[in-house]
């Protein structure tokens, strides 16, 4: 069977659009109305049977074609983040304080772009699902989604998400079976002491001191904990304690950051946090109070699918422009929970511009409207060929 190439996705000038549209009206994690709106309308014309308030704003399409009993999900999240934008584009964010700083206005866009494609051409059989979820940058909505009963409502055989990345070449897809991006926790220490006057320091029990030790001991967890080719990356990202310099404060916050894989190394280093806090505090004769928080599981692809994907962009694009990571990223993603319900893989199209693009998360990052068809036509053909007729 023939994949579709870019140039055969339908109207993709008016998919420029919405997406500029999009990003002049950015809108946080699980307050995406108005972009739900647009996201359901637009399924609706094309045909498709829409669902909506999974996840607050989430959006479902179903698409039905022939008799197949096998289904596929496709994936895109519609949330912007809390910056201030520096971009000084015509169509920049007119909302203060948001902007969509990492391309998921370019996400939503190249799946409705594929959706209309799909739609037109019908040329599978089976069932279809286009996700469009809400909050993936701070609330975990792939989460909410799977805890709702995504999967239950709309089964399939497979889910697949795609991110756009400006540090890749353009047109470049980048793969990685097994883990591609990693948990990431979060640790709130509070350290209680006994504050006082700073003249008098022997009266206090000083929570700055004991602060600062448990700062450096926690910098040993992975050099001396976790075994050297096992990733792991602990960060004290803030601490705060104290106003001025004549008194000694009563107690002090700690924040930490976790970034991990595998579960044994992530259990390890929840472990060994929560002891080295409390013990290190209860040696200058203070306490430690920790919440811990496991904000999103690792990202593990599915060797199979991703096997399928790789080939079938290797197929398309050739094989110079469908590679793989060599190691996986720091970074974390919640289409991790849809992997641990269904079959699927999770992977990278290269946008770059030029060679100083800002980055995702920047406030002059704007996502590659080139890419709006390369990807939309990948989309196509990922689900045709998953649900090609016999």
């Amino acid at each position: 069977m023939r994949t579709i190439s870019p140039a055969e996705i339908a109207a993709i000038d008016e998919f420029v659009t919405l997406r500029r549209d999009l990003h002049s009206h950015p809108e946080l994690g699980l307050e995406e109305h108005r972009t739900s709106d647009i996201v359901a309308r637009e399924l609706a014309c094309y045909g498709y049977k829409v669902a909506r308030g999974l996840s607050k704003t989430g959006v479902v399409g179903t698409l039905v074609c022939g008799s197949g009993n096998r289904a596929i999900a496709l994936r895109a999240d519609m949330d912007a983040l809390p910056i201030t934008e520096e971009t000084g584009l015509p169509y920049a964010s007119r909302s203060a304080g948001l902007m969509h700083a990492c391309g998921h206005d370019g996400h939503t866009a190249t799946l409705l772009a594929a959706a209309r494609t799909l739609a037109e051409r019908r040329n599978f059989d089976g069932t279809l699902h286009v996700i469009f979820q809400p909050a993936e940058e701070n609330w975990g909505g792939a989460k909410i989604m799977v805890e709702e009963g995504i999967f239950q409502q709309f089964p399939c055989d497979a889910v697949f998400g795609m991110h756009n990345e400006p540090a890749l070449p353009f047109g470049q897809f980048t793969f990685r079976d097994g883990p591609i991006m990693a948990a990431v926790d979060e640790c709130y220490i509070q350290v209680i002491g006994e504050g006082g006057h700073g003249s008098t320091p022997e009266f206090t029990r000083d929570p700055v001191v004991a602060g600062a030790s448990i700062v450096m001991a926690l910098q040993s967890i992975v050099s001396r904990n976790i075994a050297a080719m096992d990733p792991a990356v602990v960060t004290v990202a803030a601490f705060h304690s104290g106003t001025v310099s004549n008194i000694i404060p009563s107690s002090a916050e700690i924040v930490v950051g976790i970034r991990s894989f595998d579960r044994v190394v992530r259990d390890e280093i929840e472990r060994r946090i929560n002891l080295i806090a409390k013990a290190q505090a209860e040696s200058y004769g203070l306490s430690a109070k920790l919440r811990y928080v496991r904000s999103y599981d690792p990202t593990i692809n599915h060797p199979a699918e991703t096997a399928f994907a790789r080939d079938l962009a290797r197929e398309m694009f050739g094989a110079e422009r469908a590679v793989d990571f060599d190691r996986p990223m720091m970074g974390s993603e919640d289409f991790a929970y849809f992997l641990n319900e269904r079959p699927g893989s999770y992977f990278f199209l290269g946008t770059a511009k030029g060679p100083a693009d800002p980055g995702l998360h920047h406030p002059k990052f704007d996502f590659n409207d080139d890419a709006l068809a390369v990807g939309a036509a990948f989309w196509v053909a990922l689900a045709e060929r998953y649900l090609q007729r016999a």
